[in-house]
């Protein structure tokens, strides 16, 4: 089945055509960054705007890259949510269209579970089911055990602010723009140890739940009260990183513990994160788990995890009707298959 993924859940518009015989055919991306620069943070209003200008061109594209034409195209996946309810709107609204235009069914995918299912796409990880995942992101921080598609338990998630929200809100702080996670993690490379020791929320106490608002506090404590110098700045960098990535590692022991998994995911843009990935493969080397690490363009929001989600499905029988239907605030713990 020759399935076309339309993502447009935030301020990437992406689109991928993958093949359940041969794999990805083809993916592209735009990215807004520079759209949403100068405002430090998404603005829904343009993101929105922005995915109606470029989804037409970079079907185009994707179609010319795996030599496809429309006709050739056998199902629609799209993401339903969460994410800003214009922004998935737009996608939802053309990939239905497309699939009435076609006459070929279309089915909503959990912007989560995609991401979940993303390191399927790469065949080297020799993955199966069940294993365990830390999706984190900009929007998101849980631990999830992935039975299989449309199977999900969600063992512990954030209580407010998500990982990627505090790298991107911290690094704002520190006067690096957006996005700031990135820039944050750079910066972080020339901080030195010892200067600061932020706090590991909720570390101190059972559960596998993360809360990073309380990490983000003490950050902007430490910056109002410092000299302000470029070497301080670097060391906040470096000890709020420090302080981000040990929370991770230390929920992700438990959960492993938790659910004797031996097979352990990290997915989301923060996956990319070099100093989490170092920490997390020192932990699975210790623990004896395998460590899978999607390629970084899987990472981050990409249509190709939302079109091989929507294969699975669509395989299995599942179709979304003509309404037009999205859920910002759709629950991963709501997911029920059809």
């Amino acid at each position: 089945m020759r399935v076309l993924g339309v993502e447009t859940s935030c301020d990437d518009t992406a689109v991928a055509i993958y093949d359940t015989e041969v794999g990805l055919l083809a993916h592209r991306l735009f990215s807004q960054v520079d759209i949403h620069a100068d405002f430090g943070g998404v603005v829904p209003e343009l993101a929105s705007r922005d995915h109606i200008c470029k989804i037409t061109p970079l079907v185009t594209q994707v179609l010319k890259a795996a030599q496809c034409e429309y006709s050739d195209l056998e199902g629609i996946a799209y993401t339903a949510g969460p994410g800003l309810i214009g922004a998935l709107l737009v996608g939802a609204t053309f990939a239905r269209s497309l699939a009435w235009s076609l006459q070929c069914p279309a089915v909503a995918v959990h912007h989560h579970e995609a991401h979940l299912l993303a390191p399927m796409l790469e065949t080297q990880h020799n993955l199966t089911f069940p294993y365990l995942a830390l999706l984190v992101s900009g929007g998101h921080t849980m631990l999830v055990k992935v039975i299989c598609v449309g199977n999900y338990q969600v063992l512990g998630e954030t209580l407010d602010d998500a990982a990627g929200e505090a790298f991107d809100k911290t690094a704002k702080l520190l006067g690096l723009g957006y996005p700031g996670g990135p820039a944050l993690a750079k910066l972080a490379e020339q901080g030195n140890a010892g200067h600061y020791d932020f706090p590991h929320p909720m570390t101190d106490r059972p559960g596998l739940d993360f809360s990073f608002s309380g990490l983000k506090t003490a950050v902007s404590n430490a910056w109002h009260q410092s000299d302000k110098k470029e070497q301080t700045r670097a060391d906040i960098a470096y000890a709020f990183q420090q302080a981000a990535v040990n929370t991770l590692v230390i929920k992700c022991r438990r959960a492993l513990i938790q659910s004797e998994m031996k097979r352990f995911v990290v997915a989301g843009g923060v996956g990319a994160n070099q100093a989490l990935r170092v920490a997390l493969t020192d932990l699975g080397r210790e623990m004896a788990v395998k460590m899978i690490y999607p390629r970084p363009e899987f990472c981050t929001d990409n249509g190709a995890m939302v079109a091989y989600t929507g294969s699975c499905y669509l395989q299995r029988g599942v179709r979304t009707g003509l309404a037009i239907k999205v859920d910002p605030r759709w629950s991963l713990r709501d997911l029920r298959e059809g």
